[in-house]
Order: C-alpha cells, then sequence, then structure tokens
C-alpha cells in the first residue's frame, strides 16, 4: 500500500512543478511584452517624435557658435592680430578662426607662420571680421581676390573691424565710404589716399562708426578689441578680462599719444 501512495505523491508534487515551471514562463513573457510597450512609447515624445526626430531637435536646440574670422595674408602684423585673439578668446559664445585667400600656413612679417582655418573659397559668413595691417597689405591693396571677399563677407557682418594699415583694405574695397574711421598714424597719408571719401580721424586711438570699428597702429588693436568686449559683455566683463591679462587698457578712444593732424 506504501508503494502506490508514494507514487501518487511524486506523480502530484512533479505536476505542480511543471505548472509552477509554465506559470512562470508566462509571467516573463508578460513582462517583456510590457517592458517593450514601455520602451516604444518612451521613444517618442508627448508631440509623438521617435527617436530620430528627437536627436534632431536635441541638435538643434545646440546654440550655434557665432564665428570670428581674422584674415591673414604674407606679412600680416602678429601683434595686430595676436592682441585681439587674446582678448576674444574669453568671448564665451564664439569661436576664433583665420582666413586666407589659400588654405596654408601665412607668415607674418616677423616670419612666424599661422595656418589659415579656411580659404577664402570654403570660408562661412563670419560675424565678426577682422582685418590686421603689416607689410603685406601695401600688396593686397591691388588683390581683386581680396578685395571682392571682404566686400562679400562685409554685406551680413554684425561688426567690421581692423587694426592698423588694415584700414587701407576696407577703404580701397569702398566699405569705409562715408564713415569715420583711424588708422596707424606714420602710415596715415597713404591709407587715406585708398579712399578720400573716408571721414579719417587722426586723433583717434580706435573709431566706432555703427558697424565698423577701426584702431590705430599695432597696439591699439588690443584697446579696441576690448572695447568691443565691453560692447558685447559690458564694462564689468571687460576689466576682469583686462586684469586676468596683467593689460593696462587705454579705454579713452580720443587719448591717442600718436596723433596727427
Amino acid at each position: 500500500m506504501k508503494k502506490p501512495i508514494l507514487l501518487a505523491i511524486f506523480y502530484f508534487a512533479t505536476w505542480l512543478f511543471i505548472l509552477s515551471i509554465s506559470a512562470k514562463a508566462q509571467a516573463e513573457s508578460s513582462r517583456s511584452e510590457s517592458s517593450s510597450q514601455v520602451n516604444a512609447s518612451g521613444n517618442q515624445s508627448a508631440s509623438g517624435m521617435n527617436d530620430s526626430d528627437a536627436d534632431a531637435a536635441q541638435k538643434q536646440s545646440v546654440k550655434r557658435k557665432k564665428k570670428i574670422g581674422i584674415v591673414i595674408f604674407p606679412g600680416f602684423e602678429a601683434l595686430d592680430v595676436y592682441g585681439p585673439v587674446e582678448v576674444w578668446g574669453d568671448f564665451p559664445d564664439y569661436e576664433i578662426t583665420t582666413v586666407s585667400e589659400h588654405d596654408r600656413a601665412v607668415k607674418s612679417a616677423q616670419g612666424v607662420a599661422t595656418v589659415a582655418t579656411y580659404s577664402f573659397e570654403d570660408a562661412p559668413q563670419f560675424d565678426i571680421l577682422m582685418v590686421p595691417g603689416g607689410a603685406g597689405v601695401r600688396r593686397e591693396v591691388s588683390n581683386p581676390v581680396m578685395l571682392n571677399f571682404l566686400r562679400n563677407q562685409n554685406r551680413r557682418t554684425e561688426w567690421t573691424t581692423s587694426v592698423c594699415t588694415g584700414a587701407a583694405l576696407l577703404a580701397k574695397a569702398g566699405i569705409l565710404k562715408g564713415h569715420r574711421a583711424t588708422t596707424n598714424k606714420i602710415a596715415f597719408k597713404w591709407v587715406a589716399s585708398q579712399d578720400r571719401d573716408v571721414l579719417w580721424q587722426g586723433h583717434a586711438r580706435w573709431v566706432v562708426d555703427g558697424k565698423y570699428i577701426t584702431s590705430s597702429g599695432v597696439s591699439a588693436g588690443t584697446d579696441m578689441a576690448f572695447a568691443l568686449e565691453e560692447i558685447l559683455y559690458g564694462r564689468a566683463f571687460a576689466e576682469h578680462s583686462a586684469r586676468v591679462d596683467e593689460y593696462i587698457w587705454n579705454d579713452d578712444p580720443t587719448n591717442d599719444p600718436f596723433a596727427v593732424n
């Protein structure tokens, strides 16, 4: 009698075990389906966007950094470029780039080469354009490719600026016609001869006229760069930047120790 009872108990236990395994499998299947549904709905926003739509929206929401384009050419003056670079490198929402007629290393008047970020052909539209001076300007005023590039960029810039004799290139391109401007005082007469319709200021460290900012010679470009920083970000920001650079900023555009009549 014991043997049949034991067999019955064995078969009953086996049946319960199989039943529990089946129930567990069904539960796992239900959870998997539910999770898939949640993930599917989670991959859509309240507006019904799928993953690719959401990624695209996220990319569009990232604020584009504005571009500063500094024109370089053989014989540019190094401090004309790198004084403003030091200052404008603090701009939180701008990217500094360089551009030349050809996308390659360009030697300054001091012999130090700078590799251009862009060529004139593939350059984007710049928000701030800066043209330095230097011995090479004397050649570039007769370069139609350079002058056309400056004209085309100037049409949509927020600011067009120059340092030293860089104003000669803007003047020769017809960009400064009817505007107040200044330049290197030693080369003042030659620069002014590029366009007599510019209102040349012989007594000015730098001049702001609309979206145009032009500075006197070489080191004056750094003062001009701080002036633009103040316009864009406020006095406190510019003063802090000058203090960090341990730079004594000549913040008065009428304080021009090299003025000419």
